[in-house]
């Protein structure tokens, strides 16, 4: 079965990767023509529509590249693409995750159901471990609606040997938040991963829910830091959007970990929540282990989704 699961794993990324080098094929075969003509740019913002950046960013990038274009009078494939890619790096924000020294470091992890948020903190969990000084971790199961998420959490806690702080399904996530985090000063534990609910079926539940969680971390959080963090899947596309302005509504949301990037999915949605939601990526999840967890890295991205 794990032989069976694996091969459809290497499938995926292969599929994947075919995509991506498909659309970056094209892109080439388009600008490889040196003519920008309004066929060219009809044609341009049909790709970029396929690689999940929506129609409001698309029609931006494409006239940002038509007017670089005429002003630096390009006609060269390669300059093209290099155009484009230095416009979507001034649209694409980052930011780095660290560990403020001799401080409690809490992560509050956001997300829809399905978005792979529990695997997402085993793999923040796994990074975070790594820092100088081998940091103490512990994690927290807030997203009590669900069984089957707090039993994943406990499973990912004694597969990393991580201490998880859990109450029965169904208890008030609040509780769980206030338990933990003092649990983790006691401990003196220096980050506190902390998994919620994402219920977007019933949004008035999810914004109180959340509105909550946020005013118990923010009261006894004292000069220690918080972070929160949205995991986005890749495979969502545009609906990305609508997800992320939800919950940046609710919370401000600190930096975004883009999921399942291994799977068959381009991407394309950085541009856009960065654009119109201004929001920072602080991570690319590229498989299912606790060391599939990349930094966010510009070049990295564009190459990948444009073609290097």
């Amino acid at each position: 079965m794990q032989g069976t699961d694996r091969r459809d794993n290497i499938r995926i990324e292969e599929e994947t990767m075919a995509q991506r080098l498909q659309l970056g094929k094209r892109l080439k075969a388009l600008f490889g023509r040196g003519r920008a003509d309004e066929e060219f740019f009809e044609e341009l913002e049909e790709l970029l529509l396929q690689a999940d950046i929506g129609p409001q960013v698309t029609m931006e990038l494409a006239d940002e590249l038509r007017r670089a274009i005429k002003q630096e009078r390009l006609k060269k494939a390669d300059e093209f693409i290099a155009e484009l890619k230095k416009i979507m790096g001034t649209i694409i924000r980052t930011t780095r995750i660290k560990l403020e020294p001799d401080k409690l470091n809490i992560f509050l992890v956001l997300g829809v159901n399905g978005v792979g948020k529990t695997t997402s903190i085993a793999k923040l969990a796994h990074y975070l471990r790594g820092f100088p000084g081998k940091p103490d971790i512990m994690l927290a199961a807030a997203d009590t609606f669900r069984a089957a998420a707090v039993d994943q959490l406990k499973l990912w806690g004694q597969r990393l040997a991580l201490k998880v702080i859990h109450q029965a399904p169904g208890a008030d996530p609040g509780a769980v938040v206030f338990d933990s985090i003092d649990a983790a000063l006691a401990r003196k534990s220096q980050a506190l991963l902390i998994d919620t609910s994402g219920r977007m079926h019933n949004k008035e539940n999810l914004v109180r829910e959340l509105s909550k969680i946020d005013k118990i971390v923010g009261g006894k959080l004292g000069g220690n830091r918080y972070h929160k963090l949205l995991v986005i899947d890749a495979t969502t596309g545009q609906n990305a959007l609508r997800q992320a302005e939800v919950f940046h509504q609710v919370l401000t949301i600190d930096s975004v970990m883009l999921a399942k990037y291994d799977s068959a999915a381009k991407g394309g949605m950085v541009v856009s929540l960065c654009r119109q939601l201004g929001l920072a990526f602080s991570f690319l999840g590229i498989g299912e282990k606790p060391e599939d967890l990349r930094v966010f890295d510009t070049a990295f991205y564009l190459d990948s989704l444009l073609g290097g």
